[in-house]
């Protein structure tokens, strides 16, 4: 399996973490607004040193578990505006999961949905995924709104499913296979 980085859209580039972006994954990933629905909790520099290594690793993506993160940079000013990250659920079944993390001011302008179409078509095009699926607080209505945006549609409620932060969360799953991908992007 190969893919090919970085990905310029209209807007955006969607490129490899380097090591100069450990300023921005910090104040990404120690932001209560921005980790209050992720699985996990703000985190320390030593953590987010951690974090920004895996990210820097070369992930070939053919081995059950892996995930490619790639940060998302607005292209007319160089700002890092969040990521994209695209795990392997399944190499033989060929399943994958997306999910994405922005900064607050990021919100509101498509930056999102602009990345993970890019993503989508990646697992879809590039790596040859059946099935691509989202999950999520079904708190987060940011976060639904998208998915419904991007063509994804709700396939599972997970009542109280997940104890985190302190209390029994609700559960999300979205997903989209390759032939309503492949519908959506001929434009039928």
């Amino acid at each position: 399996m190969s893919y090919s980085l970085p990905i310029e859209t209209d807007r955006l580039t969607l490129r490899r973490y380097v090591e100069n972006d450990y300023d921005d994954l910090l104040k990404l990933q120690s932001n209560p607004d921005v980790t209050r629905f992720l699985l996990y909790d703000v985190r320390t520099p030593e953590q987010v040193k951690e974090a920004l290594t895996g990210r820097l690793a070369d992930v070939p993506m053919d081995s059950d578990g892996q995930a490619l993160t790639v940060a998302v940079i607005l292209r007319d000013t160089g700002r890092h505006l969040g990521e994209v990250v695209l795990f392997m659920n399944n190499v033989e079944q060929r399943t994958g999961e997306i999910g994405y993390v922005f900064h607050p001011e990021s919100h509101g302008h498509g930056y999102a949905a602009e990345a993970s179409v890019e993503l989508l078509r990646l697992g879809f095009e590039e790596l040859g995924l059946h099935r691509i699926i989202a999950r999520l607080d079904a708190r987060n209505d940011g976060s639904v709104k998208l998915l419904k945006r991007l063509g994804l549609r709700q396939e599972a409620h997970f009542v109280k499913n997940e104890y985190l932060k302190g209390e029994w969360t609700d559960e999300l799953v979205f997903a989209m296979l390759f032939d309503e991908w492949a519908l959506r992007s001929s434009g039928s």
